[in-house]
């Protein structure tokens, strides 16, 4: 019974339209140039280098704006101080650390 079922089922093969049309949709699924898993890969590489790029186009208009804040020459001198520890020749800076501002690395 079993053979016979697996006879008929092999004798639509027979088929040539069936078989060709079989073997091109197996291979635009999975061995073409644009194969199913290919367009899934770059789908997927596109969405990742969109979320890149609007972090990127955030992170330039931070900077844009922090820019434009230091067109100010006091300001620069600031961001310098702050930041950077910078002084003038003749002064002398104190760092002060609390207790609570220390972050134990344990």
């Amino acid at each position: 019974m079993k053979k016979t079922k697996l006879l008929t089922w092999l004798g639509q093969f027979k088929n040539i339209y069936l078989l060709i049309t079989s073997f091109f949709i197996v291979w635009m699924l999975f061995f073409d140039s644009n194969s199913v898993l290919i367009q899934w890969q770059l789908s997927r590489e596109i969405k990742d280098l969109e979320q890149e790029k609007s972090y990127l186009e955030s992170e330039i208009a931070r900077d844009k704006a922090l820019l434009k804040k230091f067109a100010d020459s006091i300001e620069k001198e600031r961001f310098a101080r702050e930041r950077y520890f910078f002084k003038k020749p003749n002064e002398d800076i104190f760092i002060i650390e609390r207790n609570d501002s220390l972050t134990k690395n344990e």
